[in-house]
């Protein structure tokens, strides 16, 4: 994978978030906006496109869309209706690389977080809706050995569970704790100076290479 010839990300990327957590409120951030395009927004759209082709090396039917409405970058503006929170904006920057299968269809993905000092790479699905869960839960049941070995691989699975084995599964099945989950995802973390590197492209694409047997399995287990 190549280098790119300087870094996409810049301290001035980070100094931006880190003085948003400090002022976030519409008059700073509209005094400020411009260099939200500079340093945050036009930024992540390059790294989109950079990281478009080493992506599809590593997992062929994720997507990496530069667009920056409608496409793999997320907006900064909370949707704050049903949150007693009601701070206009996200105090990080992030794109989520979706599968080819496309919106509304219950499918792994990558997702990039930028905020100072807590980056990090996730994969997996974050709290599918019941049908796909069940999905999932099935095939960890039916094929306990791939589900073992992707652990044994060094994948480490995270997010929340239930407190008891849901009905339909033995109690006692050797991987009752992942039958338990609610989230089957991972993540990779990164120190600041990773992000700033000008190799930042293809640690990204590294580290969602290394995790990229947990999207094979949710992929196959939703039947993708």
């Amino acid at each position: 994978m190549a280098t790119t010839a300087a870094p996409i990300f810049t301290k001035q990327t980070m100094q931006f978030l880190m003085e948003l957590r400090f002022n976030n409120n519409r008059e700073w951030f509209e005094a400020n906006r411009g260099r939200y395009e500079a340093h945050v927004k036009a930024p992540m759209v390059a790294f989109i496109t950079a990281v478009a082709t080493p992506l599809r090396k590593v997992n062929k039917d994720i997507v990496a869309d530069p667009r920056p409405n409608g496409g793999s970058m997320y907006r900064i503006y909370r949707d704050t209706r049903f949150s007693k929170d009601k701070t206009p904006y996200k105090t990080h920057a992030a794109a989520h690389f979706k599968h080819k299968a496309g919106k509304g269809v219950p499918s792994p993905g990558f997702y990039l977080h930028l905020e100072p000092d807590a980056c990090f790479m996730g994969a997996g699905m974050w709290r599918p809706e019941p049908p796909a869960l069940k999905q999932i839960r099935d095939h960890v049941a039916a094929h306990p050995k791939a589900w073992l070995a992707l652990q044994k691989g060094g994948v480490v699975l995270e997010g929340e569970s239930l407190t008891r084995v849901p009905k339909g599964y033995p109690k006692d099945h050797p991987l009752a704790v992942d039958l338990r989950r609610k989230d089957f995802i991972t993540s990779v973390p990164f120190k600041d100076k990773d992000v700033l590197s000008a190799n930042f492209v293809e640690t990204f694409a590294r580290a969602c290479g290394t995790v990229n047997p947990l999207m094979k399995l949710l992929a196959s287990a939703v039947g993708l």
